[in-house]
């Protein structure tokens, strides 16, 4: 009788025993896991189009740049698979046939002809290096059943694309296409692609940069294989094969090293893209370099160059050379905090027009001035008197936009700028004042140029964006109206079309500020170009002062010659620049000086008519200064009789005039029509006035006080000094230490001789009673 046991128990071993094995392995497999890459911290800095700026590499000094399948050329793929492993997608890992051919090709040539590692096999090597002998065999057969097991036949395939040597710190596939052939993996040619697929088999030997010969031949024959297999056409093959091996220079991510420093972070992926345009960074890096032999020694440059509509970064050169030690090349000077200088004069000038203080042509005072210890004054150490808004922020003069501060008030001009997203820095514990609008403050290249964005986006400023993830976050800085104006001005198209009823003729040209920090520390130019914001510093990082070097002069032409370069790009490409619209709140209208209203031509109180850019239709009167209070402003009443002489106001025939008084500082630079004396009718002494008309504050011009003075040290001879009376009303009276010294008329001169040293008191009275003194000191 047949019994069915012994198969039974057969079978039942047979399965305890398959088990068995399957738990051993399961426990091999989590006794030695798999070594997979670890992050090693090897990381490449990407431009927006994918091309390599800067590398990080890793602790054993390799490079590499992570692709997928979908990166890289099918050429390479099909080169690839052709040649070290046709069977790939269908072996589990290890290709018996491929190994006993190896094995008798090897064992009939008396060496090593041939090897039957599978591309799996390679990747086990590569992620766990093993010696050439029959234990390390082993070794790799149990990694490559255990990739196999664990990863899809894509993964592994990926691995080897990211982990093959191609020489020297090469490793992958896109690293090598980079460093040999200076494309993207994605652009290889059918040439290009047998080469690299080559390459890992021998990477010292075949290197195409050292050994050409040797990795054409290697090329070749993997061409060869493609024809035998007919895997490509005869013809692709043929026109591969006269392709000659060019390499583009061998060099490694070489670009922004100062931005690839500030974005690799702990967190940073293998890949950290950037909006760089590595073709712009490149061009301005070779410009850059060549501005070194003209910047004094260990000075250095930064240059930003952003994108207005985007607030991507295009350019970023934070020094003029990372290895130039003397010139402190480690300092990123677009974030370095210094003093900007009057860099910030468009924010006030912008903030004013927006609070109705100012029109594009309301009159200012240029005039030495004095806020108790402070004593501002113009770069060129001059003054000009009456001068337009319009051309006080052109020519950059200091007086003014002091003034204007003043009016504006300095905390909040910083409190706008802090919400409109351009922080100023101050010292601990101190509050803005007056000096903030002449650099009394630190600020930053970057933030300065976020900043300047206003002037191009209808107000609106915007951070940098350095990647192309990141956000565009807006802040309101200025209304649009403003912003477009001072942009005319800032491009030197500060005054409209005579006829204020003509088409606005607009040209999209270059609007620039420069800047000058106390002690020519720092020189800027900021630039808002048609499609382009350009920033540019130069100093030195250390804070050392360089006599001589100022915007103008320093920063100016380097940034005149990036603009030159974005406009030749965009003419070569085609783009046509954008002409930005005129906000419809935007108007012109004819005002006159010195109230600053529109008035008629003919009107005798219009002593001089200018075309104005306005908001709103609004056209503020003249701003005074606050120490400068003039009574009854600027517009006097007086009473006149029939021959036009002043008279009281209860004389018979009087009758009231209104006139038109410049402000009283500005006398000394006003032509004698226009001062305030000759505005005035001359008193008639038969029927004066009970009550003379407001003067101006009296004031001594010449000497101020305090002032210390010093006779030449090669002469004994008395001090001469010529003083004068400014505002005040008719005769002048003058003494020294409260001792008469002479008689003046209202605007001339009285020289004054000082033969001993010690202090002395200055005074002088008007023929109103007003009086003012200075007090000085006169040494050795």
């Amino acid at each position: 009788m047949f019994s069915l046991a012994r198969p039974r128990s057969r079978i039942a071993r047979l399965l305890c025993a398959a088990f068995a094995c399957v738990l051993l392995l399961w426990l091999a497999d989590r006794l030695w896991p798999l070594p997979m890459p670890a992050d090693d911290l090897a990381r490449v800095v990407l431009a927006e189009d994918g091309t390599p700026l800067w590398r990080f590499a890793d602790a054993e000094g390799v490079w590499r740049y992570p692709v997928t399948l979908d990166q890289v050329s099918p050429y390479y793929l099909e080169a690839l698979l052709t040649y070290e492993d046709r069977w790939f997608y269908r072996h589990p890992g290890v290709n018996p046939l491929a190994l006993g051919r190896a094995a008798w090709q090897n064992l009939t040539g008396g060496r090593v002809l041939s090897g039957g590692s599978t591309l799996s096999m390679q990747v086990a090597r590569l992620l766990d290096p093993h010696s050439r002998t029959l234990p390390g065999k082993l070794r790799q057969v149990w990694r490559t059943a255990q990739l196999e097991w664990h990863l899809s036949k894509r993964q592994i395939l990926e691995l080897y694309l990211n982990r093959a040597p191609f020489g020297g710190t090469l490793q992958g596939v896109a690293a090598a296409s980079w460093a040999y052939l200076g494309k993207s993996p994605l652009q290889l040619t059918p040439a290009e692609a047998a080469l690299l697929a080559v390459l890992p088999q021998a990477p010292s030997r075949l290197r195409p940069d050292r050994h050409p010969e040797r990795a054409r031949l290697a090329r070749d024959k993997v061409l060869q294989r493609l024809g035998e297999y007919q895997v490509w056409p005869q013809q692709r093959i043929a026109e591969a094969q006269e392709e000659p091996l060019l390499l583009a220079p061998r060099q490694e991510p070489a670009l922004a090293p100062l931005l690839a420093r500030r974005l690799n972070r702990a967190d940073s992926p293998p890949l950290i893209h950037t909006t760089l345009d590595a073709a712009l960074q490149r061009r301005l890096e070779d410009l850059l370099l060549g501005w070194r032999a003209r910047l004094p020694e260990r000075t250095s440059a930064a240059i930003l160059v952003v994108e207005s509509q985007t607030m991507a970064v295009r350019a970023y050169l934070g020094s003029v050379d990372l290895g130039d030690e003397r010139r402190f090349g480690h300092v990123d000077m677009i974030t370095a905090l210094r003093s900007p200088g009057s860099t910030l004069k468009p924010f006030l000038y912008g903030m004013a027009m927006d609070d109705g203080l100012i029109h594009s042509e309301s009159l200012l005072q240029d005039v030495p001035r004095r806020y108790g210890d402070y004593r501002p004054g113009n770069f060129s150490m001059g003054f000009s008197g009456p001068v337009a808004a319009s051309s006080a922020l052109a020519l950059s003069l200091n007086l003014p936009a002091v003034q204007l501060l003043e009016a504006y008030g300095p905390k909040r001009f910083a409190a706008q700028m802090r919400m409109g997203g351009m922080p100023l820095s101050l010292p601990t514990a101190a509050e803005p004042n007056l000096s903030l609008i002449l650099g009394g403050a630190g600020s930053r290249l970057e933030d300065l140029v976020s900043g300047y964005s206003a002037f191009a986006r209808d107000g609106m400023s915007a951070p940098l964006r350095l990647q192309p993830d990141a956000p565009l976050v807006e802040r309101r800085l200025l209304s649009p109206g403003s912003a477009w104006i001072i942009r005319r001005i800032l491009s030197g198209q500060a005054r409209p079309d005579r006829d204020p009823h003509a088409e606005l003729v607009q040209r999209p040209q270059l609007a620039w500020k420069t800047g000058t920090s106390y002690g020519f520390r720092d020189a800027w130019s900021i630039g808002v170009g048609p499609r382009y914001l350009i920033g540019i510093w130069i100093g030195r990082p250390d804070g050392t002062p360089v006599p001589g070097q100022f915007g103008l002069a320093s920063a100016a032409p380097l940034m005149l010659q990036v603009h030159d370069v974005l406009s030749n790009r965009d003419s070569q490409r085609g783009i046509a620049a954008p002409v930005p619209a005129v906000p419809g709140n935007v108007g012109v209208a004819a005002i006159c000086w010195p109230l600053g209203q529109p008035m008629a031509r003919t009107d005798p109180n219009c002593r001089r008519q200018r075309f104005a850019w306005t908001l709103d239709n609004t056209t503020p009167p003249t701003l005074l200064a606050q120490d400068q209070p003039l009574g009854v402003g600027l517009l006097e009443k007086v009473w006149v009789n029939a021959r036009g002489l002043r008279v009281d106001a209860a004389c018979a025939g009087a009758a009231p005039r209104d006139i038109a008084l410049w402000p009283a500082p500005l006398d000394p630079w006003l032509p004698r029509l226009e001062r305030r004396e000759a505005r005035l009718p001359a008193i008639d002494p038969s029927c004066p006035p009970q009550v003379p008309a407001s003067a101006a504050p009296l004031s001594v011009v010449g000497i101020r006080p305090g002032d210390q003075l010093r006779r030449p040290a090669t002469s004994r001879d008395a001090l001469h000094l010529s003083v004068s009376a400014l505002g005040g009303e008719g005769q002048r009276w003058w003494f020294l230490n409260g001792a008469p010294l002479g008689e003046t008329t209202a605007q001339a001169a009285l020289a004054v001789n000082l033969e001993e040293v010690g202090r002395y008191e200055l005074s002088v009275l008007d023929a109103s009673g007003q009086t003012a003194r200075v007090e000085f000191q006169v040494n050795d």
